[in-house]
C-alpha cells in the first residue's frame, strides 16, 4: 500500500499535473500497482515522455525494466496502412495480451487474451495441486480443481477469450488424468475410462465472466 502512494505521487500525479499540459494531443496513463502503460494520441509525445520516464523515476531511486519498457504502435490496423514503422503492434499487462484482431463479422477489434506467460503459470499451478492431491479423495480433487478453475474464470473470463479459457479446462483434464494415473503402479487410467470419471465428477466448462460490447 505504501509503494502504492509513492507512485501516485512519483508518477500519476507528475503525469497529470506535468506531463499532461505539454503535450499535443490526448493521452492517458493506466497503473495498477507498479506496472503501467501510457497512451498518446501522438507519436512525439509518446516518444518525448519516453525520454524523460527514467530520469523522473531515478530522482525517487526507481528503475523502469529494461524489457518491458518500450513503445509500442498499437493504432488500429487501418490506420497503419502504408506506414514505415519497426515497433511492436502488441503488448501485454495485467496478464493480458493486447492485440489486433477480427470479429466473425469481419470487423476490426482489439482482443485482450490470457498471455502464454500466465497461461503457464496457471498449468504449472494445477499440475503441481494434481501431484499433491494423487491421495485425495476423487469427489475432493474434483472441488479442489473446480475452486481452482472458477478462480482463472474470474479473472481472465473477458470477451474475446473464451478459446483460451477452453485451453485451460482441456489441459487440466490432461493434467488429472496423467497424475491419477500415478497414484500406484496399477491405477493407469484410459481416456475412456477417465471420461466416465469426469462425467461422474465433472469440472466447471469455460465461462465468460465480463462481457463487454
Amino acid at each position: 500500500m505504501l509503494s502504492n502512494v509513492f507512485l501516485h505521487h512519483v508518477l500519476d500525479d507528475w503525469f497529470a499535473t506535468q506531463v499532461q499540459s505539454r503535450l499535443r494531443g490526448a493521452s492517458a496513463l493506466i497503473r495498477y500497482c507498479d506496472d503501467f502503460v501510457m497512451l498518446f494520441a501522438c507519436k512525439d509525445d509518446a516518444e518525448r515522455v519516453h525520454a524523460v520516464l527514467g530520469k523522473r523515476l531515478g530522482r525517487f531511486g526507481l528503475q523502469l525494466h529494461p524489457e518491458k519498457t518500450r513503445l509500442i504502435d498499437f493504432r488500429s490496423p487501418a490506420e497503419r496502412v502504408g506506414a514505415q514503422s519497426t515497433l511492436p503492434t502488441s503488448f501485454t499487462f495485467l496478464g493480458f495480451l493486447h492485440t489486433w484482431g477480427m470479429t466473425r463479422n469481419g470487423k476490426t477489434t482489439m482482443w485482450q487474451r490470457t498471455a502464454k506467460d500466465r497461461l503457464a503459470r496457471t498449468l504449472k499451478a494445477i499440475n503441481q495441486q494434481c501431484r499433491l492431491m494423487r491421495c485425495w479423495s476423487l469427489a475432493d480433487q474434483q472441488r479442489r480443481l473446480s475452486r481452482m478453475l472458477e478462480g482463472h474464470f474470474a479473472y481472465f473470463g473477458i470477451t474475446g477469450n473464451y478459446r483460451r479459457l477452453a485451453a485451460v479446462v482441456w489441459q487440466t483434464r490432461r493434467i488429472w488424468r496423467k497424475w491419477l494415473s500415478r497414484r500406484s503402479w496399477r491405477s493407469y487410467v484410459t481416456w475412456e475410462q477417465f471420461l466416465r470419471l469426469v462425467a461422474a465428477y465433472p469440472l466447471p466448462a469455460p465461462r465468460i465472466v465480463h462481457r463487454y460490447a
